[in-house]
């Protein structure tokens, strides 16, 4: 059965939707650039515990009467929280020691680690089409860091905490396809938004946490909190109620495009082959493995009622993984799976 989703836009909602989420795109990948200025001023977890907080506190006041509370609901948002938080904290570590553009390319691995973790985690089989994507998305790290003719790597502790926060981040991805539903979507993601500032307060909190100093960079934290965090979550919540997961999932992963683009525009870092080739290369991998099967493209099987999944339940069952079952989940109810 086709739905509105998946037709051509025909309203001009349907024609904003997808806009909205290239919108959030450039947002997220101007989060590199703009975080990679700031931290030779301040520590990573004193960044991310002030732009957390206000970004919570913006987003439950926005949102709070649809927000449903049970302690199920709770404790999933705390630990997708504490997940989310350490990811955060790994890449924003990692970027202190690397450029922006590389930070961008090895944060969006998360779109090609999530089948291969789902595959070995839910025994789920892995496609040769995922697998096509880690080959490539190898070719991409190595001319990224790979210098030439130097016998030498730029893979250093900065590429190595942001490839690890990939690997946290495809996890959270996973955890949350298993445990998010639509009607507690905006429940979870407040909850979370919450959880992971106080994971990254608490992890600042040893040596104080230190306030930004310049009118400058209060500017800048307030528009990685309202602008890429709550705004950005409110969009994600609308846009994919009228955008297809896959088509959502192929918009998002332009991101590392942005987060390059906007490093060499600053000047951070100048324009090489190297950086084009391996970047095409990652972001080509991470469209590869966020496309569908073509089984579950097909029409709906009619089953007897009695075998039928109840409504909203969440991610549960096996599926192939680079089918895009547990990344279809997280894209519906997490506002930021990579920020």
């Amino acid at each position: 059965m086709i739905t509105s989703r998946d037709r051509l836009f025909y309203s001009p909602a349907d024609r904003l939707a997808p806009l909205s989420l290239l919108f959030m795109a450039v947002l997220w990948g101007s989060t590199f650039f703009v975080l990679h200025d700031m931290l030779d001023r301040i520590d990573a977890a004193d960044l991310l515990a002030v732009r957390f907080t206000i970004a919570a506190v913006v987003f439950g006041a926005v949102v709070h009467r649809k927000l449903l509370w049970s302690r199920t609901t709770v404790r999933q948002g705390a630990i997708l929280g504490l997940i989310f938080g350490s990811a955060q904290l790994l890449q924003t570590y990692g970027l202190a020691h690397t450029s922006a553009s590389i930070s961008g390319f090895l944060t969006g691995l998360y779109v090609v680690v999530t089948p291969i973790l789902e595959g070995v985690l839910l025994k789920a089989r892995v496609r040769q089409r995922v697998w096509l994507a880690v080959a490539l998305a190898t070719v991409g790290l190595a001319a990224l860091t790979i210098v030439p003719g130097a016998g030498t790597t730029k893979f250093g502790i900065g590429e190595a905490l942001t490839v690890a926060s990939a690997l946290v981040y495809a996890i959270h991805i996973i955890y949350t396809g298993r445990v998010a539903t639509q009607d507690k979507a905006v429940t979870l993601a407040v909850v979370q938004t919450a959880g992971v500032a106080v994971v990254c307060t608490i992890a600042a909190l040893p040596g104080g946490i230190g306030l930004p100093q310049r009118a400058s960079d209060w500017w800048a934290v307030l528009y990685m909190a309202l602008l890429c965090g709550a705004l950005t979550a409110v969009l994600q919540v609308w846009a994919q109620s009228k955008v297809s997961p896959t088509r959502a999932a192929v918009i998002m992963s332009t991101e590392p495009i942005w987060a390059a683009t906007f490093a060499i525009m600053a000047g951070q870092e100048p324009f090489s082959m190297r950086t084009l080739l391996g970047g095409t290369a990652m972001v080509i991998a991470m469209i590869l493995s966020s496309l569908p099967d073509r089984s579950m493209m097909r029409e709906p099987v009619v089953v007897p009622a009695q075998t039928v999944t109840p409504p909203r339940a969440g991610y549960r069952g096996r599926r192939s993984a680079g089918s895009n079952s547990a990344l279809t989940h997280a894209y519906r109810s997490d506002p930021d799976p990579a920020h």
